[in-house]
């Protein structure tokens, strides 16, 4: 990655429907040049609690950026800039959340809010794609083009970057891998991606089929409150060998290989980085099984070349892509600054 961006001193944040991630990153190179490592160097994890409401989630974002400041003996407005990664998808140039399921909100116009209120350059962008930009600058995605980046936790998330670039298509939804689909005859709920392989859709399963009569070690993990069900729950029992959660698991890791298998045969991607919380989970052997059905699935066999790797930055990933693309967006003309607004569109 050589892509010029401007020094300075950034924040990055991870927004997420239960948990925000906040982390001070400076970024000290001269322009164009790479920056060959970084690190969060102060950081606040928040819960989002986004059953409050947009004003309160907004006033936690804020809070946290403001307290990260007040550590180091700054003003918001003296950053270079922030970054806003978002579960939704994005028009980055206007910095207008599309659709934030988790959030339940819609068409906001989060870079002018933000603005308003800490004084500093906000941009904005999707929580996958400013992942997998720490990920190419600073971890598994280094020198790999084109790259591909497949987020599995609460839901599915996906980011595709050709030529060293985010790639957003003419509708900011490309590489949304989460809202395809695999059972076009499945019933309501059974259709897409992120409905058979995220965590909820696992957590759904297991919990359906314990109640069912089915033996697990979930169960004594969770001390039989199946509500706790957790990613690192669903992890300890695959790696203890757990037949109902590998059966269930591998299912989804062989749909999820399935997809990224076909997406290889579209787009003939270098690379894919696997990332979130249930991926970080399930460790090597899983992110191997869904590689492996992603191989078998492309075509031609050249295209079996593909290289899958698992995420090396895991929860640093979506701070320190933040702050990256913060960096690069300062002075780029297609990401001029937002009528200040305290209106969502």
């Amino acid at each position: 990655m050589t892509q010029s961006f401007t020094p300075g001193r950034y924040i990055g944040i991870d927004l997420g429907g239960t948990n925000m991630q906040i982390g001070l990153v400076d970024l000290d190179k001269a322009p164009g040049e790479a920056a060959e490592h970084a690190e969060v160097t102060t950081s606040r994890k928040l819960k989002t609690k986004a059953d409050q409401g947009m004003e309160h989630v907004l006033g936690r974002l804020v809070g946290g950026v403001e307290d990260i400041c007040t550590e180091i003996g700054i003003r918001p407005s003296d950053l270079s800039g922030l970054c806003v990664g978002a579960p939704s998808p994005v028009d980055p140039y206007r910095g207008i959340l599309l659709h934030a399921v988790n959030l339940r909100w819609k068409n906001v116009a989060l870079s002018s809010l933000l603005e308003r209120r800490l004084g500093t350059r906000v941009f904005l962008d999707n929580d996958v794609n400013v992942a997998l930009v720490g990920e190419a600058h600073f971890g598994a995605g280094k020198d790999a083009d084109p790259l591909m980046g497949v987020w599995v936790g609460t839901g599915v998330g996906g980011a595709l970057m050709l030529g060293g670039q985010l790639h957003y298509g003419k509708f900011f939804s490309a590489g949304e891998i989460g809202q395809t689909w695999l059972y076009p005859s499945g019933p309501p709920g059974l259709r897409t991606l992120e409905q058979v392989c995220s965590r909820t859709a696992i957590v759904n399963r297991l919990r359906a089929m314990i109640l069912s009569s089915h033996d697990s070690k979930i169960s004594e993990l969770v001390g039989g409150d199946l509500d706790k069900i957790k990613s690192k729950t669903i992890g300890q029992a695959y790696a203890e060998g757990d037949p109902l959660t590998v059966e269930v698991a591998d299912h989804a890791g062989e749909m999820l290989g399935t997809q990224i298998g076909s997406f290889q045969t579209l787009l003939s991607l270098q690379r894919v980085v696997l990332g979130g919380g249930l991926t970080e989970a399930m460790g090597q052997g899983w992110v191997d099984r869904v590689a492996a059905r992603a191989r078998k699935v492309a075509f031609p066999d050249s295209a079996k070349a593909l290289e899958v790797f698992a995420t090396m930055l895991e929860d640093d990933a979506g701070v320190l892509g933040a702050a990256m693309l913060a960096a690069q967006r300062l002075g780029d003309p297609r990401f001029e600054s937002p009528e200040a607004s305290l209106q969502s569109l």
